[in-house]
């Protein structure tokens, strides 16, 4: 019963710090930023699984095919070793060098990556960084609704103001929009994935 929950004030001190308009204040602002938080949590809990996931995704094909944008050195030491042997071979015998063109070949050492090669790592790699911004400002965001739904001790008056004094705080830095925008961030992350993906099946 609301009388029972909330017994009127004594004459003329119905704006105290104690008083019952605070108490209800109290009440129904827990039952606002309840449901705030919950609907926020859900979002930003579901965002750090799938962004730890996606970016160990990523990682794995990062780590393919970043190994091709440079020389592969295992096969360049068995092309210098093959010249050497060559070399010594032919002046043992007292003939002529006769390399393998192939092996000789500038190509062994002037190495260039594919513009394909570069698209794929350059778009995974924005894809990579796109999920761990979106893991720090989940987790950032996750902070900022714990120190926002904390219990504080005092009246009801001076929780009622600092209460206020924090949600007014969210909305100044937009953290609404912020937790709102991290699907959206999430979603542009897999999407040039799969762009890159695409690159990368079509040269297979």
């Amino acid at each position: 019963d609301y009388e029972q929950k909330y017994p009127p004030d004594p004459i003329y001190e119905e704006a105290q710090p104690n008083s019952r308009v605070w108490r209800v204040c109290i009440d129904e602002f827990q039952i606002f930023d309840a449901d705030l938080a919950e609907d926020a949590r859900d979002t930003v809990d579901v965002l750090l699984v799938f962004a730890g996931l996606f970016s160990a995704v990523v990682t794995a094909f990062l780590i393919e095919t970043a190994a091709k944008l440079e020389p592969d050195y295992v096969q360049l030491s068995s092309s210098i070793l093959y010249e050497i042997l060559v070399v010594q071979r032919a002046f043992v015998n007292g003939s002529a060098v006769d390399l393998d063109p192939v092996v000789s070949s500038p190509n062994a050492v002037d190495f260039s990556p594919t513009h394909g090669q570069l698209w794929i790592n350059g778009l995974w790699y924005t894809s990579l960084s796109l999920s761990l911004i979106t893991a720090l400002v989940a987790v950032l965001a996750k902070q900022w609704l714990h120190q926002y739904m904390s219990m504080t001790s005092g009246t009801p008056l001076h929780r009622s103001l600092l209460r206020q004094f924090r949600y007014e705080g969210l909305q100044v830095w937009h953290v609404p929009l912020i937790i709102g925008l991290l699907p959206v961030l999430m979603h542009l992350s897999l999407g040039i994935f799969f762009v890159g993906l695409i690159i990368f099946l079509a040269q297979l």
